[in-house]
């Protein structure tokens, strides 16, 4: 059973059929490995290096064998043969490190074009997908490329040699015994092509089912204070255990094909070794070929083998290769938040924001957020069966409709209202996480959609809602979007928010650890990390989103103090719930529902907004 709190509440698109979902071709595997092209070309030559030794020495052992038969010196033949072994084995050594390390590299190479394009992409896809199944992408999925060179693919090439150079060999020894055996070949040929098929379409099926095991394993872990305290470590073990069980399953499925596939070079082997000795020997018996060149053809069949084999494991590491490499082509081909932003630089923000231009303005904006597409078939039948589509609708517009403010330069703003009035969608808004679904938003008088993303949030300073503190330590936090800060200036903010106390607490000072995700620090400690993050980029405008609510009461005064320090020289738009925080405010926006209902002093607004009215008094400030 799955935690009624809702940790496993939304699925991602991984969790859709995965027959659904694209399938890569061998085209688009090419880039990974033109990448290596100059190392590949050297183990493509090496191995036809290989294969010409190895052709070579089965004509040496004919002409040893006839040597005994005639009493003929030997040694020259001997020690000639001899080195052949010797260079092909040395040569087979290393190309295959050179294998092992061009597949290393694609796997680097497609590691490093996923991650880019992954935190490229816009907020939404990260609204809609699990992060383990994203983390899956990275990790096991990327590693499967490595089968291609590693088992065989580029190996099959110089296979090909061998091949060839087998079949002519023994065309020419003895066209029956070859006729013979050319048949069986074609038999199994015809078998591995036809599993070939199935096996990519159950590798892309198991890879699905390892994603959805990692975000299961992912959301459990980082959640796994709220599940202890829930007394649901039982059922999130459970819930994992099926998908541990799902993706066996498919694993199971891929094994079974991958079974079949296997032992049908070794079953063609021993088939035609067993035709060759019975036809061959009669022939031997019967005068019509000699003992030399049946040795000869022998040691070419299973030249010709060999290289088969190759070949089937390169189709079946192929295959499973292409699998994975449809999931992270899906990331891949997804257009990034770059796709959608402005080139054009002629736009600068005046340093400092002038004084007679609203620093953001709101012009008739609404907004809803986009369609889940990922939504399964059955939550769409459902929907439609009660009759929820429409309101669904209703509701995806209603996030934000018709909003009109502006925010002066240097001023302090504040958002309140009940939850889900659309106060951190404005903050969205601004950040350009979204764009508006209609109305548009100013900066400094310039559109937000003329301001290339990357220069608009350098103005910006975000305080989230749940002050997310990554996993590192104080000093990488602070100097996340101001890189180039001394520590000097990390400590001097430090103290701006009351937080110089944590650095005596750890002999490593800035360098102290966080933990994953903070949990070193206390949840006002993280606040004020947050924060102090945020102040030390000197950005034009602050946004804060419920920035005091984990403090208490003497640090919530501190860090008020600390703000209002700040706010001297900067534009602050605060989200509060706790209206004590901003009643001080130069003008408080009330939104409800997805509209502004009221604007003005806290003053004005006890007079004309009842709804602020019923707060004010249900927080004792009337």
């Amino acid at each position: 059973m799955s935690m009624g709190f809702g940790l496993r509440g939304r699925r991602s698109r991984a969790g859709a059929p995965p027959d659904d979902g694209p399938r890569a071709t061998f085209r688009q595997l090419l880039p990974f490995l033109a990448e290596h092209r100059r190392i590949l070309g050297v183990v493509i030559a090496l191995s036809m290096l290989g294969a010409l030794t190895g052709l070579a020495q089965p004509l040496l052992v004919a002409q040893v064998i006839s040597g005994v038969e005639s009493g003929a010196a030997l040694q020259g033949l001997v020690v000639l043969l001899i080195s052949l072994v010797i260079v092909t084995a040395l040569l087979s050594g290393f190309r295959h490190y050179l294998l092992q390390k061009t597949g290393e590299g694609v796997v680097l190479s497609s590691r490093r074009t996923l991650v880019r394009r992954m935190l490229h992409l816009p907020i939404r896809e990260f609204d809609e997908r699990r992060t383990g199944d994203l983390v899956s992408r990275v990790g096991s999925d990327t590693t499967l490329l490595r089968a291609v060179l590693t088992q065989g693919l580029v190996e099959a090439l110089g296979g090909a040699v061998t091949f060839i150079g087998a079949i002519i060999a023994m065309l020419i020894l003895d066209p029956v015994l070859f006729s013979l055996t050319i048949a069986v070949v074609a038999i199994a040929v015809t078998t591995v092509v036809t599993l070939s098929r199935r096996i990519r379409k159950a590798s892309r099926q198991a890879q699905e089912k390892v994603g959805d095991l990692t975000a299961s394993v992912e959301r459990a872990i980082s959640s796994i204070r709220t599940v202890r305290a829930a007394g649901a470590t039982e059922r999130e073990i459970v819930a994992i255990d099926r998908d541990a069980e799902g993706a066996w399953k498919m694993g199971l499925v891929v094994a079974k094909i991958s079974a079949l596939v296997v032992p049908v070079s070794g079953i063609a082997l021993q088939v035609a070794f067993l035709v060759v000795l019975g036809v061959g020997g009669f022939r031997v018996a019967s005068g019509q070929l000699e003992v030399a060149y049946l040795v000869a053809f022998i040691l070419f069949l299973f030249m010709m083998i060999m290289p088969l084999g190759q070949a089937f494991g390169a189709i079946n590491s192929v295959n499973q290769a292409l699998g994975a490499l449809g999931r992270i082509q899906e990331i891949i081909d997804l257009p990034s938040e770059d796709a959608t932003d402005v080139t054009d630089t002629r736009h600068t923000v005046p340093d400092p924001l002038p004084s007679d231009t609203p620093a953001l303005g709101f012009h008739n904006v609404s907004f809803h957020y986009p369609d889940r597409a990922h939504k399964s078939e059955a939550e769409k039948l459902l929907a439609d069966q009660l009759g929820t589509g429409d309101q669904e609708s209703t509701a995806r517009r209603a996030v934000l409709s018709g909003v009109n403010f502006n925010v002066p330069v240097g001023s302090r703003v504040a958002l309140v209202g009940p939850s889900g009035a659309g106060k951190s969608t404005i903050f969205a808004l601004i950040e350009r996480f979204y764009d508006p679904t209609a109305g548009h938003i100013e900066f400094a008088g310039i559109p937000l959609t003329s301001l290339p993303r990357q220069i608009l949030r350098r103005q910006l300073g975000y305080v989230e809602q749940d002050a997310p503190v990554l996993a590192g330590s104080i000093r990488d936090n602070l100097l996340l979007a101001a890189p180039d800060a001394t520590e000097e200036d990390c400590v001097a903010v430090l103290s701006e928010v009351n937080m110089t106390d944590v650095l005596g607490r750890d002999p490593l000072g800035l360098d102290a650890p966080v933990g994953e995700a903070g949990v070193m620090l206390s949840g006002g400690e993280r606040q004020r990390l947050a924060i102090a993050r945020a102040l030390l980029a000197a950005p034009s405008i602050l946004l804060l989103d419920e920035s005091t609510s984990s403090l208490d009461g003497r640090n919530e005064q501190l860090m008020r103090d600390a703000i209002d320090k700040v706010a001297a020289s900067r534009t602050l738009i605060v989200i509060a719930h706790r209206l004590s925080t901003v009643v001080d405010s130069d003008l408080i926006i009330v939104l409800d529902q997805g509209q502004i209902i009221g604007q003005g002093t806290h003053d004005e607004l006890l007079e004309s907004t009842p709804l602020y009215r019923d707060l004010a008094t249900h927080q004792l400030l009337v």
